[in-house]
């Protein structure tokens, strides 16, 4: 069981590195990233910004609770800023990217494979990674970014409601309070997340979908497969470069 976990492990890192490598080679198929793209969008744009209200308003409200015990109200803001673009933004989107895309790509590449159309591919000489996964790979990082942007800006305004109106905060405070303790490079590294938490989610999913086995049953177990071994590697990855922000970039006013 633990050489084959291994042995799993191995050939997911190497489809990386092929992704990787094929990034940089002609020819790009740029009409197949941009349906890719715009499907990926259009299945998790919506989902993403109403998950991220609730996610905002629980962050302001907790954060506002303990702040108030503290007495440290004029704070509230930032904290509650701090938690959603560093933490629950990126992992919303990645989430998202998994459970909504990934498992479309997982079951596209799957359904392509068990019908063989992938060694028709290299048998006329035609790269299936540099066909097909190096579009969905790129587009899944490209929505990621993006979907970040707007899932921080709505739960940062869901948390600046629930906390002004439901926890009786003043809007000058949760306002002013950003520059306090927020920083440029927490902006930075929530971008990083969502470009690595897209990369993973697009390889996880594009390697389970070129590996099915047993038919079509397989290519529904890749499915549930690919989107708890995305959710795994997202906060073991999330919980690395979290300890490593933290190490490097000093808090403000530290």
């Amino acid at each position: 069981m633990i050489t084959g976990a291994l042995r799993q492990t191995g050939r997911l890192f190497a489809l990386s590195a092929e992704v990787s490598r094929a990034i940089f080679k002609r020819p790009f198929q740029f009409r197949e990233f941009v349906e890719q793209f715009w499907f990926l969008a259009s299945v998790t744009i919506l989902p993403a910004a109403l998950v991220s209200i609730p996610f905002g308003a629980v962050i302001a409200l907790q954060v506002g609770s303990l702040t108030q015990q503290l007495g440290a109200q004029s704070f509230t803001g930032g904290a509650s800023v701090l938690a959603v673009v560093q933490q629950a933004s990126p992992l919303i989107v990645a989430l998202l990217i998994s459970g909504a895309g990934g498992s479309a790509i997982c079951a596209d590449l799957g359904s392509r494979t068990i019908r063989e159309e992938l060694d028709a591919m290299e048998v006329m000489g035609v790269s299936p990674v540099q066909r097909l996964v190096v579009p969905r790979v790129l587009a899944a990082m490209g929505v990621a970014v993006l979907l970040n942007g707007l899932v921080s800006v709505v739960g940062i305004l869901g948390g600046y409601f629930f906390n002004v109106y439901l926890q009786d905060g003043t809007p000058g405070a949760y306002l002013s309070s950003f520059s306090s303790l927020a920083q440029l490079p927490d902006l930075y590294v929530s971008e990083l997340k969502a470009v690595i938490f897209g990369f993973i989610a697009g390889i996880v999913a594009a390697y389970r979908g070129l590996n099915p086995r047993g038919g079509p049953k397989g290519v529904g177990d890749a499915v549930n497969q690919s989107v708890v071994i995305t959710f795994l590697l997202l906060f073991f990855v999330n919980m690395v470069i979290t300890g490593v922000y933290l190490q490097i970039v000093p808090p403000k006013g530290g």
